[in-house]
């Protein structure tokens, strides 16, 4: 039987959930890979709601579970009712909603909260040393966690939203070391069983984004 992966998604759209390409590379690979997937996504409400046209706040209300669910197709979980003894992995896939639902990264930089589900999750995969998986702004979230691992969140090129050399220096002040990476490399600290890759961190084709987020799941069932 594959490996049962799970995939915490932050919503639904680049600028204000999970990055809707990378969130379905990850499924595509370890569909590929003979992996079960099971997607979960905290039930609260999405800080705010983004115009993807027009790019501009718009005053609607989402939830992010619910808005999770377009992504999965209806099949998405509670992130509270997540069970790590029953689970070989954690992937989060990137976007502007994990800086945003996952925690307040957009807002307070180094100095961010993590959501307490959220947070819970990683610590609780890490412990059991079960690998975890992260592309795209998604590594801060380890940087928070895990002071002193090894990530990368690609190399000086900076993407449209999140400015490259700003967040290599934050993540280095929280005691982390940044591995500077081309789109279709990642990065694995071993020690920590962390795989990182950057995704739209950097500027390329959405096909190197996909490859790189394959690289990035083969590494994870590896250490699985």
């Amino acid at each position: 039987m594959g490996k049962r992966v799970a995939v915490l998604l932050a919503g639904c759209g680049a600028l204000d959930g999970s990055e809707v390409h990378e969130a379905s590379a990850v499924a595509v690979h370890l569909s590929r890979a003979g992996a079960q997937v099971e997607f979960y996504a905290p039930d609260t409400d999405q800080v705010h709601v983004v115009d993807h046209v027009r790019g501009q706040l718009s005053k609607e209300r989402r939830n992010v579970l619910v808005e999770s669910a377009r992504i999965a197709r209806g099949s998405v979980r509670d992130l509270s009712s997540l069970r790590v003894a029953e689970l070989d992995a954690l992937i989060i896939p990137g976007g502007f909603g994990v800086a945003k639902n996952l925690c307040t990264w957009a807002l307070e930089g180094k100095d961010c909260t993590i959501s307490r589900p959220v947070e819970d999750a990683i610590r609780a995969f890490h412990s059991a040393r079960k690998p975890l998986g992260l592309c795209c702004i998604s590594p801060v979230l380890a940087a928070k966690i895990l002071p002193g691992c090894e990530l990368t969140v690609g190399h000086d090129q900076e993407s449209e939203i999140w400015p490259h050399a700003k967040t290599v220096a934050a993540l280095q002040e929280l005691g982390c070391k940044h591995v500077s990476t081309n789109i279709d490399e990642v990065h694995v600290d071993a020690e920590n069983k962390l795989v990182t890759t950057s995704a739209f961190m950097c500027q390329a084709p959405v096909h190197q984004v996909h490859d790189g987020i394959g690289k990035m799941v083969r590494e994870v069932l590896k250490l699985a």
